[in-house]
């Protein structure tokens, strides 16, 4: 069964949790119109009644039942990467998988990271809870040079290696950039970025993009179109990963394949999310 994967921060889970479950109009958990509610069986408590969790209004969506806790505001992981059985539709059910958080280096904090990552260095950590109290998987970087090919190493809580990510820019070798993923004891999968029609129109478009990203610096509005993103890794020529469009502005990596290890697939999201391209915005460049 494919599993669908997808970064997001604490804000955006909050919006989803408020618009999931609308389309029966009625909350999760309660009876649908015409049915009997069960027999309420309130059992004895010292909880004080302020604890009690507010009534919703009539006709007023309640959140979903992975509405996420409050991580950002408490000192916890502000990202999540998300996991889901099911293809991006209203009201689907996810639940948090990882909490990818950066990899300051030592000594160092926000801006001797940022001047790393300009050299392809990559180092997260991904958490199995918000507040940091069991790794899931690391990533880091193995060889990088400015503007050039960058290797990662996935590797596992106690550090065993899980897989290798190698990524090609663009004019390096090839017209688009190229990402392979080798996990361990399995043959490398290669993807490439964009469709080849599609960075076609985006380049006869390039004028417009750099008039539209002046104004956006000049007046603080547009939107420029984001460089072509969606990427399929084959291997022997089947499809077994694709990163594409996903829930809203976000995009999500389609696991294909069974085999793959949701550790790897979990970093191989916060790698692609961290190389959105010089129109987009990287979570790891973040001032959280």
């Amino acid at each position: 069964m494919a599993r669908f994967l997808w970064l997001t921060s604490h804000d955006a889970q909050e919006d989803e949790a408020r618009e999931g479950h609308a389309q029966e109009g009625h909350a999760p958990g309660t009876p649908a119109p015409g049915t009997p509610a069960p027999e309420a069986h309130v059992p004895e408590s010292h909880v004080p009644e302020a604890s009690a969790p507010e009534a919703h209004a009539p006709g007023t969506p309640a959140p979903e039942a992975h509405a996420p806790e409050s991580h950002a505001q408490d000192g916890g992981v502000p990202w999540a990467i998300r996991i889901s059985d099911g293809p991006a539709r209203r009201g689907r059910t996810s639940r948090p998988l990882a909490f990818p958080e950066r990899r300051n280096p030592p000594g160092g904090g926000l801006p001797e990271y940022r001047a790393a990552r300009k050299e392809g260095t990559r180092a997260f950590t991904l958490w199995a809870d918000p507040h940091r109290g069991q790794v899931f998987a690391q990533v880091v970087t193995k060889s990088a040079t400015r503007g050039g090919p960058a290797a990662y190493e996935v590797l596992g809580a106690a550090g065993e290696p899980l897989a290798l990510v190698t990524r090609r820019p663009a004019m390096k070798g090839g017209i688009r950039t190229r990402w392979t993923v080798q996990q361990t004891g399995s043959r490398p999968a290669v993807g490439f970025k964009g469709r080849p029609i599609w960075w076609g129109v985006w380049w006869l478009f390039l004028p417009l993009q750099l008039l539209i990203v002046i104004g956006s610096i000049l007046n603080g509005g547009g939107d420029p179109a984001r460089t072509p993103r969606r990427t399929r890794w084959r291997l022997d020529r089947r499809i077994v990963l694709d990163f594409h469009s996903g829930p809203g502005a976000a995009f999500e990596l389609t696991v294909v394949a069974d085999w793959w290890d949701d550790r790897v697939a979990a970093s191989l999201v916060a790698l692609l999310d961290s190389h959105g391209g010089w129109l987009g915005s990287q979570w790891d460049a973040a001032e959280r």
